[in-house]
């Protein structure tokens, strides 16, 4: 699926950056969504150079997007790479990331496992998430925001209950 279609298809599109140090978490604009390259012009708005900006997706229960900005430095992490052969931002992840997908490779996690080592969650810790096919794409995110410190606030912005 391409196009504004697809922004219709996103569960959780959130936004996270710290403001004199405490977490600032909100939704992020439907025109954030339309690929990794608008993610990050976003996130840049936002980042400060210590702890950056963080965007967490998901989109149709189908996968999980992770970008973050931290100054010069952009980091990428998809919860399954094959949703590239279906969704164009998905696509854009594997772009950036320079990895290839075919329509019959297994699924698997692609990018950076240590987007939010400095955060509280390290790259083992992420990994074993994403290892989890029990695991929904907003509840792999709830996770994350729980381990960087703003789980509350996620919990809360898109209407997760325990």
């Amino acid at each position: 699926m391409d196009g504004p279609d697809e922004v219709d298809e996103v569960d959780v599109a959130v936004l996270a950056y710290r403001d004199e140090g405490d977490w600032v978490v909100d939704e992020l604009p439907d025109e954030a969504l339309v690929s990794v390259a608008t993610l990050v012009d976003e996130l840049e708005t936002w980042a400060d150079d210590e702890d950056g900006a963080l965007a967490l997706v998901s989109v149709a229960e189908d996968f999980a997007l992770l970008v973050r900005v931290q100054g010069a430095a952009v980091k990428v992490l998809i919860s399954d790479a094959t949703a590239a052969t279906d969704w164009s931002l998905a696509r854009s992840a594997t772009e950036r990331l320079g990895v290839r997908v075919e329509d019959d490779d297994e699924s698997g996690a692609a990018g950076d496992l240590g987007i939010l080592a400095d955060l509280g969650m390290t790259a083992s810790e992420l990994g074993e998430l994403l290892d989890d096919d029990e695991l929904y794409p907003e509840e792999l995110l709830s996770e994350v925001a729980d381990a960087a410190g703003f789980g509350p606030a996620f919990d809360d912005l898109v209407d997760l209950d325990d």
